[in-house]
């Protein structure tokens, strides 16, 4: 609550990571064995999201997705590739932010994730199926750009 938003879209994608401003989003394609794709729906409006949240002062992006996900989720994730946009920085979001997405497991030992007073609906979705739900509008490329990544390292490893 509070936090102010950096409007600059452009100077944010040309930015490596460790130049994030806060108010910049955060999120992750979480994966249960590189075929499922973990989607949360916001409880104020019912529409599945890539969980995730806003980067605080002096927090490095990956810090404040683990701190997102413990506080929203109650669970510990371990952080795979960053899927880049296809201009290859972070993804442009409403209100001119952008966000940066990676992909994350559950850490081994940790709770299952459960939905908080953020999130009404928690769901594991096929990859091939994952349009299916009804997703905040820009996070649906997301989920196409995640299935194809995920396509593209199954096939490094076949």
């Amino acid at each position: 609550m509070g936090r102010r938003v950096r409007p600059q879209r452009a100077r944010a994608q040309t930015q490596p990571a460790s130049e994030k401003q806060p108010g910049e989003q955060v999120d992750q394609a979480e994966r249960r064995d590189g075929e499922r794709l973990f989607a949360a729906a916001r409880a104020c409006e019912g529409r599945f999201e890539l969980p995730g949240g806003k980067i605080d002062p002096g927090e490095e992006p990956l810090e404040a997705l683990a701190r997102e996900i413990e506080e929203e989720l109650g669970t510990a994730l371990i952080f795979g590739a960053e899927i880049p946009s296809p201009e290859g920085g972070w993804w442009p979001i409403l209100g001119g932010r952008d966000m940066g997405v990676w992909l994350a497991e559950v850490a081994p030992g940790s709770p299952a994730p459960r939905a908080g007073d953020s999130h009404s609906e928690l769901r594991w979705l096929d990859l091939e199926d994952a349009e299916a739900v009804d997703w905040i509008g820009a996070d649906l490329p997301i989920v196409r750009a995640v299935r194809e990544a995920t396509r593209a390292i199954t096939a490094r490893l076949t």
